[in-house]
């Protein structure tokens, strides 16, 4: 049995290059950062996690919320097969008690703040609102895309960004936890504006307030799906 079962819909993702000298701490061991084109990213992604089941069992009141997450990619060889991950410098949910589990089973970075979503459709476009609340001031990710969705290119950013099937969490330098993520591949809206609103030294602190002077090297709307998280395992150095 997965250890969790859920949808993660109408995922807003914004894509930066960023020198992969500031992520190597974050790094964890038995994997490597993974480059598209020689370029290293970070994706700042807003979605919906919905429908949540943990070990096939329903939670009264957390089974649909918001997500905000700051990620990037690493990948680990395994038997001559390179596994292609994930790893999260900081997730924000509204509800104490997955910031709670996360934290306490996975050795991930959640916190818990205040925060809502508004998805409105258009005649011609699709518009995608998360905020979150930090200091008094509400952040806000707002795309508006194109109404109807295309499909994810093979060999593009977006694959890129979007075929990352493992997760991997820094236990300490010498141990490192992965789980699997499944879930078919996705199709996407095309982003035709993007007025996002970010305080990045508010929320991830001065080591990441540079990303407000750059710009995204993409956005995008991944529509989403049905996915999977499996049980963690343990590797060790």
């Amino acid at each position: 049995m997965s250890f969790l079962k859920a949808e993660w819909n109408n995922l807003a993702l914004i894509n930066y290059e960023v020198n992969p000298e500031i992520l190597q701490k974050y790094v964890p061991k038995g994997t490597e950062i993974d480059f598209w084109n020689g370029k290293c990213y970070v994706s700042f992604i807003g979605f919906l996690f919905e429908n949540v089941r943990v070990l096939g069992m329903k939670i009264p009141f957390h089974s649909d919320f918001e997500e905000v997450n700051l990620r990037f990619y690493v990948r680990r060889l395994e038997n001559g097969v390179w596994k292609r991950g994930a790893v999260f410098i900081s997730e924000i949910v509204p509800k104490h008690a997955i910031t709670l589990v996360a934290n306490t089973f996975y050795n991930e970075h959640y916190r818990t703040l205040p925060m809502k979503h508004t998805l409105k459709v258009n005649e011609n476009s699709r518009e995608f609102t998360y905020q979150w609340k930090v200091n008094n001031n509400w952040n806000t990710i707002h795309v508006e895309t194109n109404i109807d969705p295309v499909t994810i290119e093979p060999d593009s950013e977006a694959e890129f960004i979007t075929e990352h099937y493992f997760g991997y969490t820094k236990i300490n330098e010498n141990a490192t936890f992965e789980y699997q993520v499944t879930h078919p591949r996705w199709q996407q809206f095309e982003v035709i504006k993007n007025e996002s609103v970010i305080d990045f030294e508010g929320v991830y602190g001065k080591e990441f307030a540079f990303i407000k002077d750059l710009k995204p090297t993409s956005v995008f709307l991944a529509i989403g799906s049905k996915i999977t998280i499996e049980d963690k395992r343990k590797i060790q150095m």
